[in-house]
């Protein structure tokens, strides 16, 4: 059967529906038992209920699911992105260890390696490479995790995931990666090796903008670590009900993923062919200077990319206050177009263009490329792009 016939199945609920198209939505903080004995048998049993803190009928549907779509064992749903890959990190490293990260990677994401995790003896380096020969030459004794993130969220630089993931297993190191962009749709980390993915629920998996969540998936083994400890000790569940809305998404995940696709790579070649646009990056295109590799790793494309405008800050803010359609937010992956000027970070952002490096935060704008029509995006950038 089709992975994704099986996905809109509900077999795996353990609960009574009583013919009911749709999951159950339980709500209840706890569960309560008919004995002494049974209590005591069930506080203990991982796959009882008990406290939904720790376990819930309608988020197990969810992280049943979500591990089922990225080839997993198990998975284990909070109530952000962050508190996921956070779970996940501090699941593998301890006081002493060593992690590499790339540079470009989810800013949150580095703070907490290069900052916090610091106050407890963590050290971190981040680094541009994108091949393996940079990640090889970062290793150090106390090396314990890679950090991956591909692609980069503003540049869209394309790791060689298959190169760093057979270094780290040469090595021994954990490779934990963060595949939000590509969606399970896309691509399959765990079948190259990594160990461990993570998901920021809010974007394309929920899908409509009105979920905060994050997923981390892998093997029983190291899920069951992550469940002990790191999900319950510091409290970061999914709701009920949130993971019933990402279950409603879900059920749609794949085909609003042809269709992000099919829109943005039409959009991205339109806006090459617009002469205030100075340069599109977006993996899809053949002007990309890794397209080869990303085709080799994605089975697809997303719908967040970036161009950099022919102009100043004066005329990025004139280009993102013209647009009508496209609004000006943070996040993406949801039913909406968004458009995020760089230049709001206040952070420099190095890019090679025509054989020199130079700063293009105030020129450039990451797109997140929503369910609206694709004739109708194009015309809003272009009616933008002549106030600049």
């Amino acid at each position: 059967m089709n992975k994704w016939t099986e996905i809109l199945l509900d077999e795996r609920f353990e609960e009574p529906l009583h013919g009911s198209a749709a999951p159950a939505l339980f709500q209840n903080s706890l569960f309560v038992k008919p004995s002494f004995d049974a209590m005591k048998h069930d506080r203990y049993n991982p796959k009882s209920y008990f406290y939904s803190r720790g376990n819930n009928p309608t988020v197990n549907l969810l992280e049943s699911k979500l591990a089922q779509l990225e080839n997993g064992e198990d998975a284990k749903c909070f109530g952000s992105g962050m508190a996921a890959i956070s779970a996940a990190i501090m699941s593998v490293l301890s006081a002493g260890d060593h992690v590499v990260c790339s540079n470009s990677a989810y800013q949150p994401t580095r703070d907490i390696l290069g900052k916090y995790l610091k106050r407890f003896g963590v050290e971190a380096t981040f680094l541009d490479a994108v091949d393996e020969s940079g990640w090889r030459a970062a290793i150090r004794p106390n090396t314990r995790l890679f950090l991956l993130e591909s692609p980069s969220s503003f540049l869209f630089e394309i790791q060689d995931l298959r190169a760093i993931t057979s270094l780290a297993i040469e090595k021994g190191i954990v490779t934990i990666m963060d595949n939000t962009w590509a969606t399970p749709v896309f691509f399959n980390p765990l079948d190259i090796g990594i160990d461990l993915v993570a998901h920021s629920l809010s974007k394309y998996i929920s899908g409509h903008s009105d979920v905060v969540g994050g997923v981390v998936i892998g093997s029983a083994d190291r899920l069951k670590k992550i469940k002990h400890d790191e999900a319950a000790l510091f409290g970061g569940r999914m709701s009920p009900f949130e993971a019933l809305l990402v279950l409603r998404g879900l059920r749609t995940l794949e085909i609003r993923m042809e269709q992000h696709q099919q829109s943005t790579l039409q959009l991205a070649r339109f806006l090459e062919d617009q002469p205030k646009v100075r340069k599109v990056i977006h993996p899809g295109l053949e002007s990309h200077p890794q397209h080869s590799l990303a085709s080799s790793l994605f089975k697809g494309y997303s719908g967040l990319f970036s161009f950099i405008l022919n102009t100043d800050l004066a005329g990025t803010k004139a280009f993102v206050d013209s647009l009508r359609i496209f609004q000006i937010g943070v996040s993406w992956g949801g039913f909406e177009s968004l458009a995020l000027p760089v230049a709001i970070l206040e952070e420099p952002i190095p890019y090679v263009l025509d054989g020199q490096e130079v700063d293009v935060a105030d020129t450039l704008v990451r797109v997140s490329v929503g369910l609206e029509d694709a004739e109708d995006l194009c015309e809003d950038m272009l009616q933008a792009l002549k106030r600049v």
